[in-house]
C-alpha cells in the first residue's frame, strides 16, 4: 500500500512525487511515455532550445548594428534539431535521477483506475495491481485538432507541435492556424530561419487575453520581419497542403505551404484511464477541483493541465505543491492572481495579473502607468532599433499593484518580481522604496510607477 499514487510524470506529477517522497511518504508514479511530460518532451524545453538557436542567428545576422561584422552567417538545421534532442534527453535523465534519489517507484506503462474502497484506490498496469491511500491525477493535455473538413486526409502536410518539433527539415513555407502563444513562438523560430510564415487567426488580434497594446506591438514587429497575418479569419477546409479560410470582408481565400501547423489550443486528457470508475467530476472538459486541488472524491486530487484551468508548467508545479502540503498536514490553497505568462518570441512578452481591461471588468477601479523600455539604459545598449513597452496596472484608491505587462528582452527573467509584488499586495509606494540594480532592464518596472496615469 503506497501513500500516494500519481498518474502522469509531467511538471505536476514529478514535482509532487519528489516533494511527497522528501517528506517520508511512499509514492508510485505511472507514466506511459517519458518523464517530464509535454513540457519537457514536446513543449516548453524543446521550443525554447530552438528559439535560442534562432536568437543567436538573429544576433549574428544583425551584428553590424553593434559594430560586429561577420562575413558569412549560416545555420545548420540538423544540428539545431540534434541539440534540441540532446537537451531534452539530458533533462529527462535529470528528472529520472531525482525520482531515483527520492526512492520514487516509477512504472512506465498505461495505468488504469480500477476502483476505490474504504481501504484505498486500486490501479492496474496490465496484470499488475497497485494500491494507495491517495491518488493524484496529472495526466496533462493534448493538442486540440478541430474538425475542419479535410484535416484527416492532409497527411504529411499537417502537423501539431509534436510532429513539427520532431521534423528534421526546415520548411520553405509554413501556414500556422492559430496565433496564440504556441503559434507565435513557432512563427518566431521559422521566420528567423527564413521560412515564409503566414498566421491565420480567428480572433481580431494575436495572443488572445494578452494586453491588447502589447499584442499589437508584437504583431507589428513581426509584420516588419516578414510574417503575414490574416486576422478575423476562420479556416473552412484543408486540402492537402492548401488551407481555405474566410474573412468578414473579402470572402473566401486559400493558401498553400510546405507544412501546416495546427495550434488552436490544448485540451485536458481525462479519458482512457478509468476516472469514471470512481466517479470523478468533469467540468468544462477538465477535472473539477477546489482551491486545495481536491476533486469531488475523497483522497483524490488533480493538478496540472488536466484541470483545464491554467495550462502552464509552472502552474502545474505549484498546484502539485499545494497537493503535497495538504497531504502532509499543512493547509495550503492555490491562488491564480499572479501566475506569470511568457511568450518566448524575439522580443519576448511577459505578463502577470490583471490587464486594465480585465481589472475594470472585475469591478476594480484601476489605472495604467506605462513607459517605453527605452527609458532604461541597459535596454537601449542591448536592443538597437527595437521597441519595447512596460505597463503597470494599479488600483486608483490604494495604489496596489494589480498587473504588469511587458514586451522586450529579457522580460521573461524580470516578470517574477512583478508576481511577488502582486502576490504580496504591494502598493506603488512600497515598490518605489525597493532599490533596483542599475543599469538593468528591470528598472523599467520601478520607473513606470512614476509616470502619470
Amino acid at each position: 500500500m503506497f501513500d500516494l499514487v500519481i498518474l502522469g510524470g509531467g511538471p505536476a506529477g514529478y514535482v509532487a512525487a519528489e516533494r511527497v517522497a522528501a517528506k517520508g511518504m511512499s509514492v508510485v508514479l505511472f507514466e506511459k511515455k517519458e518523464l517530464g511530460g509535454v513540457c519537457l518532451n514536446e513543449g516548453c524545453i524543446p521550443t525554447k532550445t530552438l528559439l535560442y538557436s534562432a536568437k543567436l542567428y538573429d544576433n549574428a545576422v544583425g551584428g553590424a548594428k553593434y559594430g560586429v561584422n561577420t562575413r558569412e552567417v549560416d545555420f545548420d538545421y540538423t544540428r539545431i534539431i540534434d541539440r534540441k534532442n540532446k537537451v531534452v534527453r539530458k533533462l529527462v535523465a535529470g528528472v529520472a535521477a531525482k525520482m531515483k534519489a527520492h526512492d520514487v517507484k516509477v512504472i512506465k506503462g498505461a495505468a488504469m483506475i480500477e476502483g476505490r474502497s474504504q481501504s484505498g484506490i486500486t490501479i492496474a498496469v496490465g496484470e499488475e495491481k497497485f494500491f494507495a491511500k491517495n491518488l493524484l491525477v496529472s495526466t496533462g493535455s493534448e493538442a486540440f485538432v478541430p474538425p475542419i473538413p479535410g484535416i484527416a486526409t492532409a497527411g504529411q502536410y499537417l502537423m501539431t507541435n509534436r510532429e513539427l518539433l520532431a521534423s528534421k527539415e526546415c520548411p520553405r513555407s509554413l501556414v500556422i492556424i492559430g496565433g496564440g502563444v504556441i503559434g507565435m513562438e513557432f512563427a518566431s523560430f521559422f521566420n528567423s530561419l527564413g521560412t515564409e510564415v503566414t498566421v491565420v487567426e480567428m480572433l481580431p488580434e494575436i495572443l488572445g487575453g494578452t494586453d491588447p497594446e502589447i499584442s499589437l506591438l508584437l504583431r507589428e514587429i513581426y509584420t516588419k520581419k516578414g510574417v503575414k497575418f490574416n486576422l478575423g479569419c476562420r479556416v473552412t477546409a484543408i486540402d492537402g497542403n492548401r488551407v481555405e479560410y474566410t474573412d468578414t470582408v473579402n470572402g473566401t481565400h486559400s493558401l498553400e505551404a510546405d507544412r501546416i501547423l495546427i495550434s488552436v489550443g490544448r485540451r485536458p486528457v481525462t479519458a482512457g484511464f478509468g476516472l469514471e470508475n470512481i466517479g470523478v467530476q468533469i467540468h468544462k472538459g477538465g477535472i473539477k477541483v477546489d482551491e486545495r486541488m481536491r476533486t469531488n472524491i475523497p483522497n483524490v486530487f488533480a493538478a496540472g493541465d488536466v484541470t483545464g484551468f491554467s495550462m502552464l508548467a509552472h502552474t502545474a508545479s505549484r498546484e502539485a505543491e499545494v497537493v503535497v502540503n495538504n497531504l502532509t498536514g499543512r493547509r495550503d490553497v492555490m491562488r491564480y492572481n499572479a501566475i506569470p505568462g511568457v511568450v518566448y518570441t524575439n522580443p519576448e512578452v511577459a505578463a502577470a495579473g490583471h490587464t486594465l481591461e480585465s481589472a475594470r471588468a472585475a469591478g476594480l477601479d484601476a489605472v495604467e502607468r506605462k513607459l517605453p523600455m527605452a527609458y532604461t539604459g541597459r535596454f537601449v545598449a542591448e536592443n538597437e532599433g527595437v521597441n519595447g513597452l512596460c505597463k503597470v496596472i494599479v488600483g486608483r484608491e490604494h495604489g496596489e499593484v494589480l498587473g504588469v505587462h511587458m514586451i522586450g528582452n529579457p522580460c521573461s527573467e524580470i516578470i517574477y518580481g512583478a508576481c511577488m509584488a502582486i502576490e504580496q499586495e504591494m502598493t506603488v509606494t512600497q515598490l518605489e522604496e525597493v532599490v533596483f540594480p542599475h543599469p538593468t532592464v528591470s528598472e523599467i518596472v520601478r520607473e513606470a510607477l512614476f509616470t502619470a496615469e
